[in-house]
């Protein structure tokens, strides 16, 4: 029972938001250096663990409603927070270096436990998903359901796939190929999804069209209620959400592709397509995002019985130090090409070029 609630630690993220909103000034910046300061410096010194669990463990704690119940609960903390930093910036008159630092704290919690338990949730064939499309809307990232689910997963380690980056190529530039790609893809997904229900492009299905509504009017009530000023923060802290999402997907795939067969189709996605991290601490923190092998080879399960994989490729750090580390493009490709599997270094030159 206690060992299963050790992802609430997940939660002291937005926690260190909640006292950067409330103490303010220097502490304005608390979440920065706790996901990427404090985080980064435990997992140097901690243990990496590759067990996985029994039959009878993934039995028991496939059905326990804890580990739901544990996700949910980061909707109210999301809108709580934002609610919480419009009114502050509204009402107190803050320093330029304050508000950076809460548009920056606040963001990270959309981005590591918005986006990221929208991940989870969207995976799941219930009413689950709505609270995933909830989650997305103050990202501003709705169409990720959509791409994520029907575009990604099916395109992962080929060219077709936008959040998939390729060989040399630096996290700057992919944060632009991959936010219009896969905005892109998902109307495009969309709309062949579309013409495969004999639908047209206004029925009540096209739900791209459904997420741009129900995105002018969050953003028109934000207007309505804190102005202009709180139009521009709530962009400003959507875009640090997904900035880390793209950073996130940057890393987990990085060089990685699945080889072409000679029917033209690519091989089965298998674990050796994402990067895996087995630092404890960042597993928890982030729901077992970083067992991302497992996750693509059965999108489905659930995060908690999420398996270690010997052949899945292993980032030397966990997913915020490796995060740290592709912000400085020279010393990440030091690092990692080197680190690509064998069988896909033949591709290098190509996919640097392509």
């Amino acid at each position: 029972m206690w060992n299963d609630l050790k992802y609430l630690t997940a939660l002291s993220i937005p926690i260190t938001a909640i006292l950067a909103l409330w103490l303010q000034g220097w502490y304005s910046y608390f979440t920065v250096l706790y996901a990427f300061g404090f985080i980064p410096l435990i997992e140097l010194f901690t243990t990496k663990s590759k067990e996985n669990l029994t039959p009878s463990d993934q039995t028991e704690k496939s059905s326990n409603p804890i580990f739901d119940w544990m996700l949910y609960i980061n909707l109210p903390i999301i809108y709580g927070l934002l609610i919480s930093l419009l009114y502050s910036t509204s009402t107190n008159s803050l320093a330029t270096y304050e508000l950076t630092g809460l548009i920056l704290s606040v963001g990270i919690v959309l981005g590591a436990s918005g986006i990221n338990v929208a991940h989870e949730l969207g995976h799941r064939f219930t009413k689950e998903r709505f609270i995933a499309k909830a989650l997305l809307l103050p990202c501003l990232y709705m169409h990720f359901f959509i791409e994520h689910n029907y575009g990604h997963h099916q395109n992962i380690a080929t060219n077709a796939d936008p959040a998939t980056a390729k060989y040399n190529h630096p996290l700057y530039l992919f944060w632009i190929t991959s936010i219009c790609g896969q905005y892109l893809s998902a109307w495009k997904i969309q709309i062949n999804l579309l013409k495969k229900q004999h639908k047209n492009f206004f029925s009540i299905k096209n739900d791209m069209f459904w997420y741009l509504i129900l995105t002018f009017i969050y953003l028109g009530i934000v207007t309505s209620i804190f102005g202009t000023l709180g139009t521009i923060i709530a962009v400003l802290t959507a875009t640090v959400g997904f900035l880390l999402l793209e950073t996130i997907n940057y890393i987990e795939h990085y060089g990685l592709r699945r080889q072409k067969k000679i029917t033209g189709s690519y091989e089965r996605v298998s674990p050796i397509h994402s990067w895996n991290s087995n630092h404890r601490f960042g597993r928890i923190i982030l729901y077992e995002l970083t067992r991302h092998s497992d996750h693509h080879h059965r999108a489905v399960k659930k995060y908690q019985l999420l398996d270690h994989h010997d052949n899945s490729p292993q980032l030397p750090l966990g997913y915020p130090g490796s995060m740290l580390l592709s912000m400085i493009p020279p010393l990440w490709f030091w690092v990692m090409n080197k680190r690509i599997p064998d069988t896909m270094k033949t591709k290098k030159k190509q996919q640097s070029l392509n």
